[in-house]
């Protein structure tokens, strides 16, 4: 049993309990798995009548939601290739992929997406999932048969360095990452239960990591609830009450922040329970405690703590991070909280995921072991390699990047990593972003840039320029007053090697965006379209003669 027919099964038996949801308002909205069988049997006879066949693509642009999920489960019971569209990307962007793809439908959630590829689809036939889901669909079938070689998807890579390429994941990929994602989670939820497991989801479905974990969580016990307002995520996740979420580092960052300063808004007796609490554990874990906190840590864990895990969630377990690396400071922040975040690692080509945390081990800093009967290693400049029946077979229709990746049976990932005496990995960077300075210094921009985001009041993006030049300097996104910067960069640069440090910076008040082709479908910078777009202020930087580096 493949693992579509293993989701249409368990649909089958929950055919009166619910399966998915979404968070409206107060309420969740659910759809029992006999609902979304029938939404899924609808789309299998409209894609039917509109002349889909075996291996055809079928494009699906819409937001999350119970609808998105009866449309993709349909496309490929149906023996098609699903091509998921990310709402937000830039038109010109989304029709390059239909053109690519050779799309014959698009299947879009109302006019308004619609109108965004119209004239961009070609021949393409463009449907709305009014139509799409219109009338009675008669009795469910089972899913076409399908070869473990067959493709079911192809998602697109978020292209940092040009135009996305696609990536076609097969049934075979996917019946061996579902039984590694399910293991995982069972050692979370303690799994088998009678009661099901709640889970929030905001995260689009067209990322590699959310269709994974969807399609797991659609084989388990347990019911996912889609957020429908981004606005208004912490009413959703209070309104759903979930055990665990599929998160990125920039809303874990955005979380923490937000908790400290709720807790200064509370009084100053809430805000000195909450500092000492918190500066007493990580004092704990420099092995430099002081003699009262074991008092300070007991007295936070019984008032403030508590507090901020029921604001939160009370089931809540653990936020699962992934797409790229969490700060140390951040992870142990919610562990402090008694909330584990679970690192993954991995890219669209690896069906996601290479390496899952276990939460009976999680190492902060780390993103877990390599998952079970994958084979990671490192090749020259500690490029993580990567092999296993988790690979894509190629690119679409581009042999020659395939052929760059794809080599000696190994799958070169782009990515710097390390990995310790016990097999957990540790993401540093990627391979082409390295900065290498006039002086011969190699330098990893993603770590930096990352202290930068947290450490600048207001900062949005922050990128590290410098390549063949003699020092480095930076660019910062957002409301950024130049005082504050500096201070920051001066506080930054006094912990770092004087190669590493920033001499110069501008300030850039409007955040890179999706829409300006600045940064990615999923936030990643395109470095080479923001130093083209950049280039005056860029250079300005490096006019005059190098300033002294600041820091210690």
């Amino acid at each position: 049993m493949n693992f579509l027919e293993a989701i249409f099964k368990r649909l089958e038996d929950w055919r009166d309990r619910p399966v998915l949801g979404e968070a409206r308002a107060e309420e969740v909205a659910h759809a029992t798995g006999g609902e979304l069988l029938a939404l899924i049997q609808a789309g299998r006879e409209f894609l039917r009548k509109a002349g889909a066949e075996k291996g055809d693509r079928v494009a699906l642009l819409a937001p999350n939601g119970i609808r998105w999920v009866a449309m993709d489960l349909a496309i490929m019971a149906e023996g098609a290739i699903a091509v998921p569209l990310y709402p937000r990307q830039a038109a010109a962007e989304l029709g390059g992929i239909l053109s690519d793809s050779g799309s014959k439908i698009v299947a879009c959630a109302d006019p308004a997406l619609a109108g965004t590829i119209a004239g961009r689809a070609g021949s393409a036939r463009i449907a709305l999932f009014d139509e799409i889901f219109a009338g009675d669909a008669g009795d469910v079938q089972p899913p076409r048969p399908l070869a473990p070689a067959d493709p079911v998807t192809i998602i697109y890579t978020s292209g940092t360095s040009g135009v996305p390429k696609g990536v076609p994941l097969t049934v075979a990929n996917v019946d061996h990452m579902l039984p590694c994602t399910r293991a995982r989670l069972d050692q979370l939820v303690e799994a088998p239960r009678e009661e099901p497991e709640q889970v929030f989801h905001y995260l689009p479905c067209c990322f590699a990591g959310s269709w994974i974990l969807l399609l797991t969580v659609l084989g388990r016990n347990a019911v996912l609830a889609f957020s429908t307002d981004l606005q208004r995520l912490s009413d959703e996740m209070q309104t759903v009450e979930p055990e665990y979420m599929l998160n990125v580092p920039i809303l874990l960052e955005r979380m923490r922040d937000g908790i400290e300063k709720q807790i200064a808004g509370r009084g100053a007796i809430a805000a000195r329970l909450f500092g000492a609490g918190r500066d007493a554990y990580f004092r704990r874990l420099a092995s430099k405690p002081q003699s009262l906190d074991g008092l300070r840590l007991a007295l936070a864990n019984l008032t403030v703590f508590p507090a901020i895990r029921k604001r939160l969630g009370p089931q809540l377990k653990a936020l699962i991070c992934g797409s790229a690396p969490l700060a140390v400071e951040t992870q142990l922040f919610f562990a402090m909280l008694g909330i584990a975040v679970l690192q993954v690692y991995g890219l669209t080509e690896t069906t996601a995921i290479c390496t899952l945390d276990d939460p009976r081990h999680v190492v902060a800093g780390r993103v877990g072991p390599a998952i079970p009967g994958i084979e990671m290693k490192l090749g020259p400049g500690s490029e993580i390699l990567v092999r296993g029946p988790n690979i894509f077979p190629g690119y679409w229709n581009r042999a020659e990047e395939t052929a760059q990746v794809l080599r000696d049976g190994w799958f070169h990932t782009g990515d710097q990593g390390e990995v310790n005496e016990r097999g957990n990995w540790r993401i540093v960077g990627r391979v082409k972003n390295l900065i290498i300075l006039s002086s011969g210094h190699n330098v990893p921009p993603e770590p930096i840039e990352d202290l930068l985001v947290r450490s600048v009041p207001g900062a949005q993006q922050a990128m590290l320029v410098g390549n063949d030049r003699g020092y480095l300097a930076a660019i910062v996104t957002g409301a950024v007053a130049r005082e504050q910067a500096q201070a920051a960069i001066d506080q930054i640069n006094g912990g770092l090697p004087h190669y590493e440090r920033i001499r110069a910076f501008h300030i850039h008040p409007e955040p890179f965006t999706v829409e300006s082709g600045l940064v990615t479908a999923n936030g990643k910078l395109r470095r080479a379209a923001i130093l083209e777009a950049l280039g005056e202020a860029i250079e300005s930087l490096y006019a005059a003669s190098p300033p002294p580096a600041t820091g210690n």
